[in-house]
């Protein structure tokens, strides 16, 4: 790691050390965010593929996401949207847990962070303005990657400022 200019390799593994335990919390609250994504995410990949309708999710002509997730938006080159998800959401824990002493992480992080929440906001605008009807699990998918992007983002701003 090199978040600190130093003389020695020493002083450089301890500013690494330092980072990371002042970032912790941090990175615990996106691995979580990040695994209820999953979660939420195979959910709606189940709902996706499966032939009887879903009462949970069922809450009138507004709220349905068993036309959401049946719609022709429901997969981009044939992968269903939710799919893209579960990985996308795994790329994020991975990168909040195993990969989170790298130097480059929070730079990683912030950038797959925000390229998953404009993916999210874009199947947003479809389901209120194409599709007229919205998906509680899509909804719920999207603030879980709007507070990854957030955390992400004092994640990257303490990584700068620490390296000054």
């Amino acid at each position: 790691m090199r978040f600190a200019v130093s003389a020695t390799g020493n002083d450089a593994a301890r500013a690494a050390s330092v980072f990371r335990k002042d970032n912790r919390g941090l990175f615990l609250a996106i691995a979580v965010l990040a695994v209820a994504g999953i979660a939420v995410s195979a959910v709606s990949l189940q709902r996706h593929y499966a032939k009887s309708a879903s009462a949970f999710c069922d809450v009138g002509e507004r709220f349905n996401c068993d036309i959401v997730n049946r719609s022709e938006y429901s997969s981009l080159m044939g992968i269903p949207v939710a799919g893209i998800g579960v990985v996308g959401y795994g790329v994020l824990l991975a990168l909040a847990t195993v990969y989170r002493a790298r130097v480059e992480t929070p730079t990683r992080l912030l950038a797959a962070a925000m390229a998953g929440l404009g993916f999210a906001l874009y199947l947003t605008y479809v389901e209120g303005y194409v599709l007229g009807t919205w998906c509680i699990l899509c909804l719920s998918s999207l603030g879980m990657i709007a507070g990854i992007t957030v955390l992400a983002g004092v994640v990257k701003a303490r990584a700068a400022k620490f390296r000054g």
